[in-house]
């Protein structure tokens, strides 16, 4: 579960993030879109760990990102949108280095590293190194390593970068699986055709400010005053906030 209370953040005189609030339950597959510079990233490092909020909270499963940061950071997986791998280590070798970071004991580590080798249909590739990998599978080990420890969320930025379409495939069925699991998941994406294929919920950020948050079932109705498109929603949403 993912708890936003009141989240703001700001660089000096600029604000990147202002009083958003959102609690995602357990299970759930929710969308964050916006268009580039809207706040998105910034959410994302903030919900991670990486940026500390000027004012709010962030709870994930029950934890607080500040004040109980590794309990909280092990109970989630990331994805970032430009995932780093050790490109002298095979695939094999990179996903169980990240469950040893977790603590998890030695014989569930090596089940679940087969779990998600089968998962993300990496057996021809894992066992050489991550350097000779096509960007679609280095994102694809990194999906499997960000599984391996079963995270009770997922937390992703910008997933389908660079990936063929099978790879594609691949990354969106795994994420319905492990939604499916319990697991809920923050899915930051450009591409909206992605957004309403997967997501039970959509949020949409501009200018810092969420101006957008319903059901996909809900998002269909504002869909059909325009052209049926989630694409002509969003136009049209950020264009009358910028008027």
């Amino acid at each position: 579960m993912i708890e936003l209370r009141t989240l703001r953040k700001t660089f000096g005189q600029f604000t990147a993030v202002d009083d958003i609030s959102l609690s995602i339950p357990s299970g759930e597959f929710f969308g964050f879109l916006g268009p580039n510079g809207a706040g998105k990233t910034t959410t994302i490092k903030m919900m991670t760990g990486l940026f500390t909020p000027t004012s709010g909270q962030i709870l994930i499963n029950g934890f607080d990102v500040v004040k109980q940061p590794q309990q909280a950071k092990a109970t989630f997986g990331y994805i970032p949108d430009h995932p780093y791998l050790y490109d002298k280590l095979t695939g094999r070798e990179f996903i169980y280095y990240m469950g040893g970071l977790y603590g998890m004991e030695k014989n569930d580590l090596r089940e679940n590293v087969e779990r998600v080798i089968d998962l993300l249909e990496l057996a021809g590739w894992v066992d050489k190194k991550t350097e000779d990998y096509s960007q679609g599978m280095r994102q694809r080990v990194t999906f499997a390593a960000a599984f391996v420890h079963k995270p009770r969320t997922i937390i992703i930025d910008e997933p389908m970068v660079g990936l063929d379409p099978r790879s594609a495939r691949i990354v969106k069925d795994s994420l319905v699986q492990q939604a499916k699991q319990g697991s809920s998941i923050f899915m930051s994406t450009h591409i909206l055709e992605m957004a309403e294929e997967l997501c039970d919920r959509i949020g949409i950020i501009h200018r810092s400010k969420i101006i957008f948050l319903d059901t996909k079932e809900n998002l269909h109705l504002h869909t059909s005053k325009y052209d049926g498109n989630l694409e002509s929603v969003f136009l049209e949403l950020t264009k009358e906030q910028s008027e």
